[in-house]
């Protein structure tokens, strides 16, 4: 299940969510928290829903059909994330309760700029965070949640232990903010952290500015590498490699950025005799 807000553009948010879970072989379900108004040059408004709702939609999924892991997007503001975390503890999804939560933590836009409150922020580190198997922020999110400037290969270690200080079982620090010509930006090295344990998972950096959506992307398919029952490592693994073939096929559209793609991972049937 994604919980998060939508896209009208089709680009990120619940839209990409679905495509990832669609293009990683798992059934997606979701629960709409925001409504935006967006396009690929950007977000003009946003609606929020009722947050008996957005609890509703959760728990009448969980009641009849069944959840294998969630993850969460764009929560909009302190109640809602409130609220999820409720619906959350309520329903079995959680770090240590039988469905795997992915808390992406979307706290600014993909310009950097802030898109929450200090209070929202405060129920991310306090109330959503303690719950999360795993959270994936960026490096913009991270200068928000901790205040790490992350700059350096060093930066990601240590905004990774300052994150897994306010609860998740797991934190994967992503690096594909870091500037070009960096030495730990001649790739796009992401990196895991457990508490204990830190993996180091390299990968290509494109030269493409049509990344729109890559942040929920990656959230959504590792939430569907957990729901395939995958341990954290394997689905940490098996998203990161969804990603870069996404970035890699990834198109233009509309006058700004274009989105990441699940198409490559598509079976070409329209063009079989």
């Amino acid at each position: 299940m994604t919980i998060a807000g939508t896209d009208s553009g089709g680009g990120a948010g619940i839209a990409a969510d679905l495509r990832a879970f669609t293009a990683c072989g798992v059934h997606g379900c979701l629960a709409v928290c925001a409504v935006t108004v967006q396009n690929s040059v950007g977000v003009t408004g946003v609606h929020t829903i009722p947050v008996d709702t957005i609890a509703g939609q959760i728990a009448t999924v969980a009641s009849d059909i069944g959840l294998q892991a969630a993850k969460t997007g764009m929560l909009a503001n302190a109640e809602i994330i409130a609220a999820v975390a409720e619906a959350c503890d309520a329903n079995g999804i959680g770090a240590g309760r039988a469905t795997p939560l992915v808390v992406d933590p979307v706290a600014a836009s993909m310009h950097g700029d802030p898109l929450l409150a200090s209070e929202a922020l405060d129920a991310y580190r306090h109330t959503l965070f303690p719950r999360a198997t795993l959270v994936t922020p960026n490096l913009d999110e991270i200068r928000l949640l901790v205040e790490h400037d992350v700059r350096d290969r060093d930066g990601q270690y240590a905004a990774a232990k300052a994150l897994h200080a306010l609860g998740p079982r797991a934190v994967l620090v992503k690096g594909g903010h870091l500037p070009a010509g960096d030495g730990a930006a001649d790739g796009c090295l992401d990196l895991l952290y457990d508490g204990e344990t830190f993996l180091e998972l390299p990968g290509p950096r494109f030269d493409t500015g049509h990344t729109h959506g890559g942040g929920d992307s990656l959230a959504a398919s590792i939430a569907a590498g957990l729901a395939r029952a995958m341990d954290l490592e394997a689905a940490v693994r098996f998203g990161k490699r969804y990603i870069v073939e996404a970035v890699r096929n990834s198109y233009p559209l509309g006058a700004g950025h274009g989105p990441v793609s699940p198409l490559w991972a598509i079976r070409p049937w329209w063009d079989e005799d």
